[in-house]
């Protein structure tokens, strides 16, 4: 066993075995203006809750702190693809973040009070963010793109004092209207949100209604640089922030995250699993609307004193070299984004990676979707062996990384395609339908035994019972966390996951996961992206069918088609023969980069594609319908 691996298992043994000794240790390094009187209390499961007793704030911890050590390092630097960038120091931060809670105040914003949040990615995005918890308010983001029923949606559940937006944002060369969706929401709503502050960034032409509306610059105006807002001493189990996510049915849960767990457990994780340091540059490739954003972008670096990078654009405007520019210009050391952008990277040539000095560049982390070998192949090989590409795996309700690498304490073998092992506090299983753990190599549904670790969310808001009934009630006589993925677990004890359990098609009564085929698909060196549904067929029940982007410059042809099945047939067998294979030009994607299968199985299947409010490109799903009319 080497030295990495026997550290894990004994940190890993004692996050599980004698979680207070463990975490209460990786407190200490945050500030508490009155230390917690118990580490966890389980006396209520599954409302686990962490560092009862204590009272902290997580804007102190993430600016006040370091604005006192650090005051002239750089906090965030703001990068926009139009080329308009802004750097705020430790210092510049306290000043603006005290300043908009101030103004918050005057709106009479106190604690426990919700405030929305609809921007693109710009500073005054951070600076809502802190301003909210620096005063005890639960900020709600909604990622800005997200349409008119999407927003009302949420601001009917959340209830916000406040909503904030911008006129606009850009995207991919495109200006995108946010006002008039707000505006549209506001009056349709069935909740009457009182107050709207608009931040004007003079791109999108817009109307300010009288008595609701104002400019963030004109209430800014109103405040003197100097003014100090007291941080709100909260209780560590004070919630934070909500953050609506997506489920399959019914509309989106709140995930009610805490102050003290939240603050503790991605104050390590930065450094334990991400190998982030205070003098480090952190580049997170996500969105403020996304957990990632959340966690990885505005508040963990912060609460290491790193400096994180905030992106405005795609990663392919005004051309594919959009981040290895950053990357070069800001000497960044850690990235983290999502195996789907680097497989729409994969199309383009490489030089728009290697022309790029990346000598500063020590990792690559990916997650939202499993890491196929051939991508993590293709990855090493273009930014070089000296770059680490590391896999992990989490989701919004968790936080930070349910399986990781823990690179910052106790480097692991990588193993491609797995995101390595459980990181502190996770007990995972794989198990059968009725909860009882299967033999390694064994697929199953990949859950974790309770009690969940900090940071965790504590509910979903205002709904105690969806949050029991939808996370700890999915296997009769088992208390498990049901993350809802497939899983294998090996011999070595590092776990794969498959991919959704609910995104699975049945063929002729074989289940096969959609990850587990387009795995195989992508092995095929001219595939840059693939998405395998299941469609629904008389004889068969579900038939799978591939719609696939090829890299630049190839020509899909029968030929190819014919490949691309006989490696199916051979890698999975013949039941998982593609009923029928479509070139295109580029796959159905969420905002946040998510393949919208559902679209494409609706289409498939002569039915409207349904809700598309987070549709990146409307018009992939134009191109693919007449793909499947023409076969027809």
């Amino acid at each position: 066993m080497s030295d990495n691996l026997k550290k894990y298992k004994e940190l890993h043994t004692q996050s599980l075995e004698d979680p207070e000794a463990f975490w209460g240790k990786i407190a200490e390094n945050i500030h508490w203006y009155k230390k917690p009187d118990t580490i966890l209390d389980d006396s209520n499961p599954p409302f686990y809750r962490w560092f009862v007793g204590g009272k902290t704030n997580t804007c102190y911890n993430a600016v006040d702190r370091w604005n006192e050590k650090l005051p002239n390092k750089a906090a965030y630097i703001w990068y926009s693809e139009t080329g308009d960038e802004e750097i705020l120091t430790y210092k510049s931060l306290f000043t603006r973040v005290n300043q908009f809670a101030s103004v918050l105040k005057k709106y009479g914003v106190q604690k426990g009070d919700r405030v929305v949040i609809y921007l693109p990615m710009i500073p005054e995005a951070a600076i809502a963010m802190l301003a909210c918890v620096r005063i005890g308010a639960i900020h709600s983001v909604v990622f800005a793109g997200f349409s008119v029923t999407s927003l009302a949606v949420r601001i009917e559940d959340s209830e916000p004092k406040v909503l904030i937006c911008a006129d606009g944002g850009v995207r991919g060369g495109k200006k995108v209207d946010l006002k008039s969706i707000v505006d549209e929401t506001l009056t349709t709503a069935s909740y009457k949100v009182p107050h709207c502050i608009v931040v004007n960034r003079g791109l999108v032409k817009h109307e300010m209604m009288e008595g609701r509306d104002i400019y963030w610059d004109d209430l800014i105006k109103t405040v003197d640089e100097g003014v100090f807002i007291e941080p709100e001493q909260l209780n560590s189990t004070d919630p934070s922030y909500i953050l609506y996510t997506s489920g399959t049915t019914g509309k989106p849960k709140g995930c009610v995250r805490d102050t003290g767990g939240h603050l503790v457990a991605l104050y390590h994780s930065i450094k334990s699993i991400f190998n982030t340091d205070t003098g480090d540059v952190y580049f997170a490739t996500s969105d403020i609307g996304w957990v990632v954003g959340h966690s990885y972008i505005i508040y963990g670096p912060l609460f290491k004193g790193c400096t994180s990078i905030i992106y405005e654009g795609t990663p392919i405007y005004p051309e594919p070299n959009a981040w290895f520019k950053i990357i070069e210009k800001y000497n960044v050391n850690t990235v983290f984004s999502a195996p789907t952008a680097f497989r729409i990277l994969k199309k383009y040539d490489e030089k728009y990676i290697t022309d790029n000095d990346l000598s500063s560049l020590r990792t690559v982390y990916l997650a939202g979707e499993p890491l196929d070998k051939p991508t993590y192949n293709w990855m090493q090989e273009v930014l070089g062996k000296e770059v680490a590409i590391v896999d992990n795996y989490w989701q919004t309700e968790t936080g930070w990384p349910i399986l990781a690498n823990p690179y910052g304490i106790a480097p692991l073998k990588i193993k491609p395609g797995s995101p390595t092992k459980p990181m502190w506090g996770w007990d995972l299983k794989v198990v059968d339908y009725e909860g009882e753990e299967v033999e390694k190599g064994t697929k199953g549904y990949l859950v974790a035994v309770p009690p969940t670790p900090p940071g965790v969310l504590l509910t979903v808001y205002k709904n105690d019972d969806r949050f029991v009934n939808s996370y700890f009630k999915q296997f009769p006589d088992h208390d498990y966390y049901a993350t809802g993925d497939y899983g294998i677990e090996d011999e070595d004890g590092y776990f794969y996951v498959l991919g959704r359990a609910d995104e699975v098609m049945k063929v002729a009564g074989h289940r096969l996961g959609t990850g587990e085929m387009e795995a195989v698909v992508s092995k095929n060196d001219k595939v840059a992206e693939v998405s395998c549904i299941g469609v629904s067929d008389e004889v068969k029940g579900q038939v799978p069918i591939c719609v696939i982007v090829l890299k630049a410059n190839i020509v899909g042809d029968d030929d190819l088609k014919n490949e691309i099945t006989d490696l199916v047939r051979k890698e999975i067998g013949p039941v998982a023969t593609p009923k029928a294979i479509y070139f295109a030009k580029a796959l159905p994607k969420t905002r946040s980069g998510k393949v919208i299968r559902r679209a494409i199985k609706n289409i498939a299947e002569g039915k409207d594609p349904g809700d598309l409010s987070t549709i990146e490109n409307p018009t992939t799903i134009d191109q693919i319908k007449e793909l499947i009319q023409k076969s027809e």
